[in-house]
């Protein structure tokens, strides 16, 4: 109250790419690396002590057959032509490192409009590139250019870690590494974590190069099954990326809120 601060939220990190939410369906799915699992009982402790709802979250799943490789395919086609677009692929780590200052900020502007959004800070770059991009599949990771070779479209996926971190048991030796390493190269789960589209280009079929992009990735790795991380309920823009695809709904979080 001094602070002149009106209400509290929670539970909810320090930045965009923390954890948030508490998990208010879906408890017998396995979650993702990047969010919380607890019991049914923590949302009941929340609103026993007067707390109401602030921001709700959806996770859903799709198989990988639901998409038209030829439709996305010629779609790419068409919006890469007009807009003299080009899509990033990589095999290597080091060949994507020099585009990733810009991703974070493309990230930044797609996503400044969104409630409680905060940008990312140069040192948050410098960290999430050191931490998290070396240990991602190369060929996981999308660009989109344009004739300038200014980035106009990301996305961020992952082979999906959660069963292999199960298995290690929160340790990496003696053979929790083997685990990791195995979810990394032969896996029937993909994770999509981020996905940002320049606000000039939105609407005007970017994405349809990523997921043209992915999918033949994916078929190429053998994947199944593509899950995506919690997304803001009221986020119709990010929904309606994903409505081709028949997307089951498969966990919900919330943030709880009481005023000061």
């Amino acid at each position: 109250r001094r602070r002149g601060l009106a209400f509290m939220e929670g539970p909810v990190g320090f930045s965009n790419l923390d954890k948030v939410g508490v998990m208010t369906s879906g408890f017998d799915h396995i979650g993702t690396m990047i969010t919380w699992y607890n019991h049914p009982y923590y949302a009941d402790h929340y609103h026993r002590f007067g707390m109401t709802k602030e921001k709700g979250y959806l996770e859903s799943k799709f198989l990988l057959s639901s998409i038209d490789g030829d439709k996305y395919n010629r779609l790419a086609h068409i919006v890469a032509g007009r807009f003299k677009l080009k899509t990033l692929n990589f095999k290597k780590t080091a060949e994507l490192l020099p585009y990733t200052d810009a991703m974070f900020d493309l990230f930044n502007q797609t996503y400044a409009s969104l409630s409680s959004f905060v940008p990312i800070s140069q040192k948050e770059k410098e960290y999430m590139t050191k931490q998290f991009i070396g240990f991602i599949n190369p060929s996981y990771i999308k660009f989109v250019v344009d004739e300038l070779d200014k980035m106009v479209g990301f996305a961020i996926t992952m082979p999906s870690f959660s069963k292999a971190l199960q298995k290690a048991k929160g340790k990496l030796f003696p053979w929790g590494w083997w685990h990791l390493i195995q979810a990394k190269k032969n896996n029937p789960d993909a994770v999509f974590y981020l996905i940002g589209v320049l606000p000039e280009y939105q609407n005007k079929g970017v994405t349809a190069l990523l997921f043209d992009a992915f999918y033949k990735t994916y078929l190429k790795e053998g994947v199944v099954t593509c899950y995506r991380t919690p997304e803001l309920e009221d986020n119709t823009a990010i929904m309606k990326l994903w409505v081709d695809f028949n997307p089951e709904v498969h966990q919900t979080r919330c943030t709880f809120k009481m005023d000061i």
